[in-house]
């Protein structure tokens, strides 16, 4: 339950409220002469102070009581002013004034208690009200259980009364005990210089001091005891509590009056500020979030990471999934048996933190709880958009595939399937030069059929990440001639690599791999008169081989493009498009870079960089292999 609601009306605006209306008692019965009995002025006083001990806190009934006892003393009868604290009516003036004020406190907080709700709402105690049920499925032998904790509630009015540390209230009353002994014995040393008009304002200047050090009450007490110093020191009859001239009655209440509103704006004033610099740091965190979130934290671990690393304690996100609270993010730790606070983002969806030193505002978790849901939110997108992407590409990759096979992978499949059932025929008589062309043509397409269903086996590998190449030193002599069998015409291509070049760290068989798609691609696409070359030399720790056409090149705009699969720009070519693709993707399994070039004169010349093998790295590479 919130405790500004059992509170009620706060003191400051109650006592205000109350004095004010007595002292208006009070003039009103001095005005009519004695046609006001003294039962009527007690009756009359007595329901103010119970009306608003009824609605106020309990503690400001204390206040009221006195305050009242005191207007149905000064004002019961003529001469008006003159405390008479002896008599029956006296007496019988506290005892009801006592009674009234305690009976309507006590029952005004035992209705807020058991209603659980504000009196007088919108005045003083208008509560923000926010539900507290349970999220589904948070029962009693659930993780925690009960609802949601209710916020911070009050109006603006109510928690202004209580903006002010228990330090300061300290320090108040301190000043207070010291300072306004020693400020009357001062006045009482300058009695003759000074009026009482003079001695009331400094008083009140005293009590407005005592609002601002240490806040509303140190102010009451300031009020009260600064009230009965003037009656006793300086109206007359001096050191009695009688006042002998309604004067002097009427300008000790404007004084206890007027000190009490004042301190009540001097406090408001002071509890708006402190609320301000409460408001400025909660915008100031949750800008904090906000940019951590855009820069890129912006998973619920990371908000939660976030909310403890700033107001400490242990943060838990948890979900309602299959009739159970499942945990989805967490950050911190808080002792055992410490206050759990819940914020219910949705009804599946909870932020619970426990732990902190300090109570959270109501907004600012509000603020970290939504920004928690946010981030789940756009992680589960994301993740559904890298699942809907890698199917797109399986996708694509199937449909290329299946191209491939209905297509490129038919075409030498017919060819030897022709070649074959020409020789088979038995009614035909072929020559022997004839059957050479035959078996050079299954010849031709069985190569080119294992070309075509390597590279597709080659795309697999590094489609599905299987690929883990055996790094070693190597000399490119010993791998370029390998990549040149089965090639339609080897011999047309040149080497022109120097013999002081250096090893070259990688691994054989995928270096190999990549010069025969290299030297393939280059063949396709040379005029017979111009033949393609490889060429090596080095550059730095690396070295750089070159395989240079003489065709007709490629456009800028797509010399990126030609490494990605199934990309064809020449429909007269025989494949799938994957021959560039496989280079790249083995070229940086090793550690190398491939690109694209222009060749000086027309063509294309396909640069691959890779490093040079040193002692350390071999050894390096050789242990990782043996592992």
């Amino acid at each position: 339950m919130n405790s500004s609601r059992q509170r009620g009306l706060a003191a400051p605006f109650a006592l205000v409220t109350g004095f004010g209306a007595l002292f208006a008692l009070g003039t009103v019965a001095a005005g009519l002469h004695g046609r006001f009995s003294p039962t009527a002025v007690l009756i009359a006083a007595a329901a103010v102070v119970t009306v608003l001990s009824f609605v106020a806190e309990p503690l400001a009934a204390i206040p009221l009581a006195v305050v009242g006892w005191l207007t149905a003393l000064g004002f019961s009868h003529p001469p008006y002013g003159q405390l008479r604290f002896g008599g029956p009516y006296a007496g019988r003036a506290a005892i009801v004034m006592a009674v009234c004020a305690l009976a309507a406190g006590g029952l005004g907080l035992i209705l807020r208690r058991s209603a659980d709700r504000p009196i007088l709402e919108g005045v003083g105690s208008d509560i923000a009200r926010q539900g507290t049920r349970a999220a589904p499925g948070r029962g009693k032998g659930g993780r925690g259980a009960g609802g949601r904790a209710a916020p911070e509630g009050g109006s603006v009015l109510a928690r202004a009364a209580y903006a002010v540390g228990a330090r300061r209230a300290l320090s108040g009353v301190l000043v207070a005990a010291v300072g306004l002994p020693l400020l009357t014995l001062l006045l009482a040393l300058a009695r003759h210089h000074l009026s009482l008009t003079d001695d009331l304002l400094i008083y009140l200047l005293a009590v407005v001091g005592l609002a601002v050090i240490g806040g509303f009450w140190p102010a009451v007490l300031g009020a009260a005891a600064a009230s009965l110093l003037l009656n006793w020191y300086f109206t007359p009859p001096l050191h009695t509590f009688t006042i002998d001239k309604p004067d002097n009655l009427l300008a000790l209440l404007l004084f206890v009056t007027v000190a009490m509103l004042v301190s009540s704006v001097v406090h408001l004033a002071a509890s708006r500020a402190g609320q301000a610099a409460r408001s400025r740091e909660e915008a100031r965190l949750l800008l904090t979030l906000a940019q951590t979130v855009l820069g890129g934290a912006d998973t619920p671990a990371a908000v939660l990471d976030h909310l403890v690393a700033t107001l400490g304690g242990r943060a838990e996100l948890l979900e309602f999934v299959g009739g159970r609270w499942v945990l989805i993010a967490a950050s911190g730790s808080a002792p055992d048996g410490a206050a759990t606070t819940r914020v219910s983002v949705r009804t599946d969806l909870t932020l619970e933190v426990a732990g902190q030193p300090d109570p959270i505002a109501s907004g600012l978790l509000a603020g970290f709880a939504a920004q928690a849901a946010a981030a789940l939110d756009r992680e589960r997108l994301r993740t559904q958009a890298a699942q809907a992407e890698a199917l797109a590409e399986g996708n694509r990759m199937r449909t290329a595939l299946l191209a491939a096979v209905s297509h490129d992978l038919r075409t030498p499949l017919a060819s030897i399937k022709a070649s074959v059932s020409s020789l088979r025929q038995t009614d035909v008589a072929w020559s022997e030069s004839d059957e050479e062309a035959l078996l050079a043509t299954i010849e031709q397409n069985a190569d080119r059929l294992d070309g075509l269903i390597g590279n597709l086996l080659d795309m697999s590998r590094l489609h599905t990440g299987s690929l883990q190449p055996f790094l070693r030193p190597i000399s490119i002599d010993e791998v370029a001639p390998i990549a040149l069998r089965g090639l339609d015409a080897p011999a047309n291509v040149r080497f022109e690599v120097p013999d002081e070049m250096p090893l070259i760290l990688a691994d054989p068989g995928l270096l190999e791999r990549v010069l025969a798609n290299l030297f393939s691609n280059a063949l396709h696409h040379s005029p017979a008169t111009r033949p393609p070359a490889l060429q090596a030399h080095r550059q730095d720790d690396t070295v750089v081989l070159e395989v240079i056409d003489h065709g007709a090149g490629v456009p800028d705009g797509l010399k990126t493009e030609i490494f990605e699969p199934f990309r064809r720009f020449d429909d007269r070519k025989v494949g799938v498009g994957l021959g560039l693709a496989v280079a790249k993707g083995f070229t940086e399994a090793m550690g190398g870079a491939i690109v694209a070039a222009d060749t000086p004169g027309g063509g294309l010349t396909v640069r691959i960089t890779l490093p040079v093998a040193t002692a350390s790295a071999g050894a390096e590479s050789m242990q990782g292999a043996e592992s």
